[in-house]
Formats: structure tokens, sequence, C-alpha cells
């Protein structure tokens, strides 16, 4: 961190003014983030697309972490979440040439969803929260997270519990829906009822839809996407998708 360090010095922040707009994809486990950055494939010569790490995460040294926070979460939450914290800096502020960088998930989900919930369930204790709370105000003070509209795929627990048990991930066969009941609970809190400070655009859509009648929703967030780069179109800070809205009205 010493080149973030003097970059603070400096009074400018590490990467600050390197990156191009940049959306973050968020949503819960099984909400169809990596679905939805597949739709973007057609524009991989135009848009750097940055799929979470979860690769590095199953292998650090030939150490699996993901499996080991799923099974003894007491023992491996902080060093995961440690290493998801730097893996997350390093895709935040990989350089691109490319006029677009969207990424799925970020450093913000980690702190306000996962860490959160981890410390309130008791996987995390108050020491190891504190301590990851510490890197995470130096993180805002001399790294500069670039963020300019945030795409939430918004989907009940249980359908995305589902979803889960379809796509029988080993890591993820010990999930519970109570689980995914609180990372949603905590993701309504940050994107939806703003009890974060979070100054970036949200994007809801519907991502309880299946993939035959989720299209509309995927364009429509593209043409948001491509308005913001050019300036068309801003997007309220909050904008639910109209087959969501329809349902909530109910």
């Amino acid at each position: 961190m010493s080149v973030a360090a003097a970059s603070s010095r400096q009074g400018k922040k590490y990467a600050e003014g390197t990156q191009p707009f940049t959306v973050l994809i968020e949503g819960n486990i099984g909400s169809g983030k990596t679905t939805y950055l597949n739709h973007f494939e057609k524009y991989r010569d135009e848009i750097c697309l940055l799929t979470e790490p979860v690769e590095k995460w199953r292998n650090v040294n030939g150490v699996n972490l993901l499996e080991r926070m799923y099974k003894e979460p007491k023992k491996w939450a902080m060093p995961f979440q440690s290493y998801v914290t730097l893996t997350m800096l390093q895709a935040h502020t990989a350089p691109t040439d490319k006029k677009l960088k969207i990424m799925e998930r970020s450093i913000f989900s980690s702190r306000y969803c996962f860490v959160e919930n981890m410390h309130r369930n008791g996987s995390l204790e108050t020491g190891m929260y504190n301590t990851l709370q510490e890197w995470y105000k130096f993180i805002e003070e001399s790294i500069h997270v670039q963020a300019d509209l945030i795409i939430y795929l918004r989907t009940s627990p249980e359908v995305a519990h589902e979803r889960i048990r379809q796509r029988a991930r080993s890591e993820e066969s010990c999930v519970p829906l109570k689980y995914l009941q609180e990372l949603h609970e905590l993701h309504e809190d940050w994107l939806i009822h703003n009890r974060r400070n979070q100054a970036c655009k949200v994007l809801v859509l519907d991502a309880d839809l299946t993939l035959e009648n989720i299209s509309s929703e995927y364009q429509r967030s593209e043409s948001s996407i491509f308005d913001a780069i050019s300036g068309t179109h801003q997007p309220p800070q909050v904008l639910v998708s109209p087959s969501k809205r329809q349902r909530m009205s109910r």
C-alpha cells in the first residue's frame, strides 16, 4: 500500500483519474450476476468485463478459502474477507483502455452485506470486524474506487435458494435459506433504503424473472448504461424495473 500512501500525501488517491465509467453488478448469491455479465460478452472488444474472482478464492496457493469459510466460518471468515478485499481492490484499480468497465460485485457489497452479516451472526468477532473496518477506512482515504452506476439484480431469497440448489456448486451445498434472507435484507438496506453512505446511482432489475423473460430487463439496463456514458440520459438515484414496480404496488 506504499503507492497508495504516497498518492495520498500528494493530495491524490491511488488510481484516481485512471478508470473509465464503471458499473457494479450487485445482488444476492444466486441472483444471476454471471448470467447478466454474459449478456455483455458481445461487446467484449469495447468493454472491460470483470467477473467475481471466485477462482482466486478457491485456490490461494492450494487452499480453497471459499470452501473453508463456508464449512468453518468462525475460523476462516476473517482471512477470507481479507482476501476478498484484496482481490476486489485489484479489480477496481486494474488498468484498462476500454471506455467502460463492468464488475461483478464490489468492495462495497463485501463491506455492507457480507462482512456486516458475518459480524451479526457471530462468524466475525468484534475485534476482527473492527480490524476490517479500519482497512475500509484506509481504503476510503487513500484509494479511488470508481463507481458510476450500480445494477441491483433484486431477487427474492426463495428464488435465489432454488437457483443455488440447481447449479449445485460444492462450496454452496451448505448455504441455508436463512443466510440468503439475511443477505437480502442487507442489500435492501444498502441499495433500496439508502442506509449506507452510497452516492452512486442505482438501477434495480427484477431478477426473479426466468431466463426466457428477463431479456427486456437486460436490454433496459444496457440502454441506461450506454446513455449514461454518452451523457444523453442520467438514471434517477433508484430506478425500479416496471415489472417489479407493478408487483410492489399490489
